[in-house]
């Protein structure tokens, strides 16, 4: 076994590694650029190695420095993580050369498989079922438009050497072909080094189930079921789960077997994994094969019990799978929500800044009991687990240069149901501000029918929310909840209020008993009559809730029990009342007197400032292009510019018709958010 490996990668795949490469008694080596210099990672490692400036390209993913690096520290190995060098031939090449040991694939199987054309390629002459498309390098955008109308739209573009969503398209008429070429092709030459583009039928209505398999040098090869990772945005995943929903024993089989007998055809060693798409009848059809490890691979291993990290170690030393497929039970459920630090109120476009308050939910351990091969029996019946991959930290700096994802929360249970309705409180009690956030939207996810009933395609964020995420208006009885429980914390609010102020002694009696509770543009007169275990609260129509909380004044998140029913909200104080987020839900509480709640109502709304002719910087970027010219007339839907961040190229266009009176930006200027890019008459 190794006694020290460095980890090319950073964040929370970095941190991961290191979390089980310790347990295994393995020192670490991390590397680090300028603006990870602080980072998570680089705390948890045994050593550390700056390589360079803070663009990916410049440090993370020039070999050069990463071999530096492994010379100058002695590691004996390298563990890839995902994204970067994960998938570069050369890299494994290099390692090779110098006699370290790569914790991955062979360098054929990368070359095969990593490369999108090839591997489909290979999975056509293996008789593997592949989607219709055109597996020839494309030279300009005429082509690509000429391709796409051959093969019919919609059509997707994508980078051969991609990944992460990053180099991917959907176009569906000729100038989406031709523009989406275009950016395909650059996001691909500063994401991986490499322009290759390729074109492919998209297939409407498609679920995306992936198999993980994992395979020894001895000719040993298993799967460990599927993941279900139909939940994606811009091509980029969001939510996972395992096992999939969607689904028979049948079928599950067949696709496992298939992703092994392709992971044989190609020499494989190491864990990867094999994409397809299923449509409704249970078809499947070869998409592509990541020869690395996946950022969803938690799931897996919570419904496993398998360590795929370590296997990973393992298998790169020369060891042989402690396990066979008849050993690869699945038992319960688990879900991941990736956190990304973007803003789901404005198109879930990047964010960065610094965490001012980064609170997880407190980490259970519980599933399947699996170790190195060994059956250890069922989880308890009726716990749950919460788990959290991160490499942030209170305090650290989100940067512009790389991934948005921060976190990957996730969550066991032994059903479905328990796994989301877990997955439920875990999003509400995780404490995140400083930066833009998609946590509501997750929320949102975990409620909305079509998920809880496991009745979801590809196509589910762009259906169930074609104008983008606009928060999340909550039921009434949900609001009643929360009227309820904010009446009790207010009224402890004033009592602790009263009390500091000396003005009496029997400071309870100075609290009144009736109050009007404002939410969401709903308003409950409420009477709450307490007493030494907690209050009932009375509406109007006669309705009585018992409230019980161990919630004090200042605290940010409050635990709140609604006749039995558990009720987890975020809290910060406002004038009169509080700022709560819950379940998806954003929403100012106001909690007044009857007289005070009648002249709130007489206040005259302030209006936000009018920006309809202004073109306004979404996110902190750079500007890469600029389509039009003063003095031009744009149509609805017309691209104006072009702005990048984090790595990923994002198209402004046009809201409605109008001329361009004023240009304030020109590429190559760093915008921050809110910033006039143009203004128009």
């Amino acid at each position: 076994m190794f006694n020290k490996i460095l980890i090319a990668n950073r964040g929370e795949i970095a941190c991961r590694v290191i979390k089980t490469a310790r347990k295994m008694g393995i020192k670490t080596v991390a590397i680090y650029s300028d603006a990870d210099a602080h980072a998570l990672h680089v705390r948890m490692a045994d050593e550390a190695v700056h390589i360079g400036p803070a663009p990916a390209n410049q440090s993370y993913i020039v070999i050069d420095k990463v071999m530096a690096a492994i010379h100058a520290t002695g590691a004996e190995a390298v563990h890839p993580g995902y994204g970067f060098l994960s998938e570069n031939p050369k890299f494994a090449e290099a390692l090779e050369k110098a006699g370290v040991a790569f914790i991955g694939p062979p360098v054929g199987a990368i070359e095969a498989m990593g490369d999108k054309i090839t591997s489909k390629k290979i999975a056509a002459e293996a008789g593997v079922s592949t989607v219709p498309g055109y597996m020839g390098l494309i030279a300009d955008a005429d082509e690509a438009v000429k391709i796409s109308g051959e093969i019919g739209y919609p059509v997707m573009i994508k980078a051969s050497a991609g990944g992460g969503g990053k180099g991917m398209r959907i176009a569906w008429t000729d100038e989406e072909a031709r523009e989406g070429f275009q950016s395909s092709k650059n996001e691909a030459a500063n994401s991986f080094g490499d322009d290759r583009i390729f074109i492919e039928k998209f297939v409407t209505q498609p679920r995306h189930i992936e198999i993980q398999v994992l395979c020894d040098k001895h000719g040993n090869g298993v799967y460990l079921h599927e993941r279900e990772c139909s939940i994606q945005r811009r091509n980029q995943k969001v939510v996972e789960e395992a096992p999939s929903p969607f689904l028979d024993e049948a079928t599950r089989r067949a696709m496992g077997e298939q992703a092994v007998a392709l992971a044989h055809a190609v020499g494989y060693a190491s864990a990867g994994t094999v994409e397809f798409i299923v449509d409704g009848n249970r078809n499947f059809y070869f998409l592509e094969m990541n020869t690395r490890l996946q950022v969803e691979h938690p799931v897996t291993e919570l419904i496993t019990g398998v360590d795929l990290v370590e296997q990973m170690i393992r298998v790169a030393a020369g060891e042989r799978l402690p396990f066979a497929q008849k050993d690869l039970k699945i038992t319960g459920w688990a879900i991941e929500n990736r956190l990304y630090a973007e803003d789901p109120y404005r198109g879930f476009l990047p964010s960065t800044g610094r965490l001012t308050r980064y609170r997880p939910p407190v980490e259970v351990a519980a599933g399947p009991l699996l170790q190195n091969g060994k059956w250890q029996g069922e989880a308890p019946k009726g716990e749950t687990a919460v788990r959290n991959d991160t490499g942030v930290y209170e305090g650290g700096e989100i940067s512009i240069y790389y991934d948005p994802m921060i976190a990957k929360l996730c969550t066991w249970g032994p059903t479905r149901a328990q796994a989301i309705e877990a997955m439920r409180v875990a999003l509400d009690t995780f404490e995140v501000e400083g930066i833009g956030h998609n946590l509501p939207f997750l929320s949102a996810v975990m409620d909305h029918p079509k998920f809880v009933a496991g009745d979801m395609t590809t196509a589910f964020i762009a259906e169930e929310y074609p104008e983008g995420f606009e928060g999340v208006t909550l039921p009434p009885e949900d609001l009643r909840r929360i009227a309820a429980s904010c009446a009790a914390m207010h009224r402890v609010a004033e009592i602790r209020r009263t009390r500091l102020s000396g003005r009496m002694d029997n400071h309870e009696r100075k609290v009144g008993t009736d109050w009007v509770v404002s939410l969401q543009g709903e308003s409950y007169p409420v009477t709450i009559a307490a007493d030494h275990d907690g209050s009932t609260v009375t509406f109007a129509d006669g309705e009585a809730m018992r409230i019980t909380s161990d919630w004090t004044p200042g605290s940010t998140l409050a635990r709140v029990s609604v006749d039995g029913e558990l009720v987890v909200l975020k809290t910060a104080k406002i004038s009169g009342g509080f700022r709560i987020r819950t379940r998806g839900a954003e929403m100012k509480v106001h909690v007044r007197t009857p007289r005070q709640a009648e002249l709130a109502a007489l206040m005259p709304e302030k209006l936000p400032p009018d920006t309809s002719k202004m073109l306004l910087c979404p996110m902190p970027g750079l500007i890469v292009k600029i389509n039009v010219e003063v003095g031009q007339e744009v149509q609805e839907g017309q691209s104006l510019c072009t702005v990048e961040a984090m790595k990923m190229e994002n198209i402004l266009r046009a809201e409605r018709k109008g001329i361009v009176a004023k240009i304030n930006a020109a590429p190559g200027d760093s915008m921050g958010v809110d910033e006039v890019i143009m203004e128009f008459e």
